[in-house]
């Protein structure tokens, strides 16, 4: 903890037993460190506060935290993720209520939010309906394994993915993406003499590829366009041969598959003898319809909260991606937070946001549950 941060709630918290533990819950798992492939301790702490309330919780065998409540024939999967990217927050509670620590707004917030608001549900959402929350592992990571896992096995009828947007922002869509791991290689040569080194080949490579992501951007906004980043860039020579290597990071529109642009990027690198790519992270972008019995529950409650919804697509991916072409039903990502601050040195996330988050959730949940036994 760090001077005046307490893991304490205040006097201007929660007022109620399920928020105060609501919050435990979150402060808790926040406080267990889940970098990508080291999820084991959180997942037993998610699964075991779970059960306690009711949950048939379990950890499967991808190492996902997965627990159900409700009988019903429709089932509703509230898939986020518990694992988080490098560096240590120190995780503490603020004066003004703000809870600051890796993960506490990638993605331990949203993920908290729908265990909460599952374990509030009146008995009669849970007569009509089926609800699954999935803390999934490795969602950090290019290999999402514990939403590929999760997809092969579950069969939803519709899909919550547990991402910050604000409490009043559904996010209905992501871009795609492809990360290229670029290398040069050539026997060393003097540097007075004519030609090019491997990091000149690297660099020719990183040229084209910009430019070609900036010919796809013309005329178009930033969800529709290539976006283009180098990631990690190096240079190494034994006295005998030269390398250099680079990793190029693309967000993909939906325009364009990642297929479609690993096969533009050899073409368009194909004469440069000295460089090789070979590529990971193929996700596909996607975007949902914005009526649909999910998004009209969920902009009711949000209204009846106080908020006007707002729909948002993002230029980042998240697990919508991993598992859209698998589970082709209504889809949102919710969650409170700010997503500007994923990932940076300032994660941190207001407690009373968090609150919102988790009545709105609730309410939504239970109105959904009601309209579907209206379908029967």
């Amino acid at each position: 903890m760090t001077a005046g941060m307490t893991a304490e709630t205040h006097s201007t918290g929660p007022h109620t037993d399920a928020q105060r533990a609501a919050r435990e819950l979150l402060i808790g798992a926040v406080s267990i460190p889940s970098l990508s492939g080291h999820e084991g301790e959180v997942a037993e702490f998610l699964r075991d506060w779970m059960e306690a309330r009711g949950f048939a919780a379990q950890v499967d065998g991808a190492g996902n935290a997965v627990g159900a409540r409700g009988n019903g024939p429709y089932t509703v999967a509230l898939l986020g993720h518990m694992d988080t990217v490098p560096g240590d927050i120190p995780v503490g509670v603020d004066s003004d209520g703000v809870l600051h620590g890796r993960g506490s707004v990638d993605a331990k917030g949203p993920l908290c939010t729908f265990m909460a608001a599952v374990a509030a549900l009146p008995p009669q959402a849970l007569d009509h309906v089926r609800f699954v929350v999935i803390g999934a592992t490795e969602e950090e990571a290019p290999s999402s394994r514990g939403a590929r896992h999760i997809r092969e096995v579950l069969h939803p009828d519709a899909v919550l993915i547990g991402e910050p947007s604000g409490w009043e922002g559904l996010t209905l869509g992501y871009k795609g993406r492809l990360v290229a791991q670029v290398r040069a290689e050539k026997d060393n040569f003097h540097t007075a003499g004519e030609g090019s080194s491997a990091a000149d080949d690297l660099t020719e490579a990183w040229f084209r590829v910009r430019a070609w992501a900036a010919a796809g951007a013309e005329g178009k906004g930033i969800f529709d366009s290539v976006q283009a980043t180098i990631q990690g860039i190096g240079a190494t020579g034994d006295g005998l041969t030269q390398r250099a290597e680079s990793t190029f990071g693309l967000r993909l529109p939906p325009r364009l598959s990642p297929q479609e642009a690993q096969a533009q990027i050899l073409e368009l690198l194909g004469d440069l003898p000295s460089v090789s790519v070979s590529f990971v992270g193929h996700e596909t972008a996607v975007r949902h319809p914005k009526d649909n019995l999910l998004t009209r529950a969920m902009r009711v409650a949000i209204r009846a909260h106080g908020g006007t919804p707002v729909f948002k697509i993002k230029t980042g991916t998240s697990d919508m991606n991993v598992v859209a072409a698998h589970w082709p039903v209504p889809t949102l990502a919710y969650g409170p937070g700010d997503s500007a601050l994923d990932h940076t040195p300032d994660e941190r996330l207001n407690l009373a946001e968090y609150d919102r988050a988790v009545l709105i959730l609730t309410d939504a949940l239970t109105r959904l549950a009601a309209s579907v036994s209206q379908h029967d």
